[in-house]
């Protein structure tokens, strides 16, 4: 059997610094290449044919992991939060921070994080992207409402962002400068446009054969809508990673820290430790679920009478979670229990 040896690669945008060891930790190699696909390709017949490797999490780890997966016998990537023993080391640099990366995937404890695959990755970025569009909608809906309130004009708030409200408003409004205007004009353009962008994208996510009986399944629990779907499918990726509900919960940002130490236990805030897509959809669709859903409006109801309107909405948040997680593990749409007369 052929040697294996270990490379831990620390990526940047345009250079990747390497370290490879054999499995008694002899080190052969250290070096730096460029951040490039031609010059990876050169790399590669420079170092040992059986090897496992390891980065940490980037924004440029997407496509580095991609090219170089098939040459590699196994390849991870490392959760960046978890790579303490980089982060509070008294020194850093690359070289070291690969080394270490090296040395955590020769013993086994490099702090592995999923990787989705290469084609949900690409469906993925779609919906982040089309997210992004709708975040800057509102930003120029709040600009729109700011200018008219800087120059005292009263309008209809609900009515405001309708095209012929709007154009109505423009004609009979006094007392406003022509500049200000020209810039509410500008705004409205710019609303239409990034509503019809993002109209576009979501009709091309929901047709996506990759995804879409999966997310037709998860659209048969009432209140879960094709944002909330497209959002779970393609942020979870495998379900059956996890092995259970509280476990989904944990990953979507929906429970409190823990903090132990000498058998005192206590609870911090929400954790940041989560994913924010996923943290963000589930509690703006726990806000209007319980109108749509009357297993979800008991949920509701019962924590509200305790008096915490925040606690009622994460108590539906995780519901709807572990609605979707028995979707996903029956591989069939959801079957309600019958109300009660």
């Amino acid at each position: 059997m052929d040697r294996i040896y270990y490379i831990g690669l620390d990526i940047h945008k345009k250079m990747i610094v390497y370290c490879v060891k054999r499995f008694d930790g002899l080190l052969v190699k250290q070096g730096t290449v460029a951040a490039e696909r031609k010059s990876l390709l050169s790399w590669l017949s420079e170092i040992p044919s059986n090897w496992i490797g390891g980065m940490e999490a980037t924004m440029f780890t997407g496509w580095v992991y991609d090219f170089l997966k098939p040459h590699a016998v196994e390849l991870k990537v490392a959760h960046p939060e978890m790579l303490k023993a980089i982060t509070v080391a008294k020194k850093k640099n690359d070289r070291d921070d690969a080394e270490k990366i090296t040395d955590l995937i020769r013993i086994g404890l490099l702090p592995e994080c999923y990787m989705a695959p290469e084609e949900l990755r690409e469906v993925r970025r779609i919906l982040r992207y089309r997210n992004m569009i709708v975040r800057t909608t509102s930003k120029m809906k709040n600009k729109v409402s700011g200018l008219l309130m800087e120059m005292g004009v009263t309008y209809d708030k609900r009515r405001l962002h309708g095209k012929r409200y709007f154009n109505t408003l423009l004609e009979r409004v006094e007392d406003v400068s022509e500049s200000v205007k020209n810039l509410l004009k500008l705004s409205r353009n710019g609303i239409e446009m990034f509503e019809a962008v993002q109209k576009k994208l979501l009709k091309a996510l929901k047709e996506n054969e990759l995804i879409r009986e999966r997310v037709q399944r998860l659209m048969s629990i009432p209140g879960v809508g094709e944002v909330l779907a497209l959002t779970w499918v393609l942020e979870i990726g495998k379900h059956t990673r996890f092995s259970s509900s509280r476990q989904v919960i944990s990953y979507c940002g929906l429970c409190s820290a823990q903090h132990e130490s000498a058998g005192n236990q206590r609870r911090g805030p929400i954790s940041k430790k989560r994913n924010k897509h996923l943290q963000t959809m589930l509690i703006e669709a726990a806000k209007l679920a319980p109108y749509w859903n009357y297993q979800l409006a008991t949920v509701h109801a019962k924590e509200l009478a305790r008096g915490n309107r925040n606690k009622a909405t994460l108590a539906v948040s995780r519901k709807l979670v572990k609605y979707m997680l028995a979707v996903d593990t029956r591989n069939s749409d959801f079957a309600p229990l019958q109300q009660a007369v």
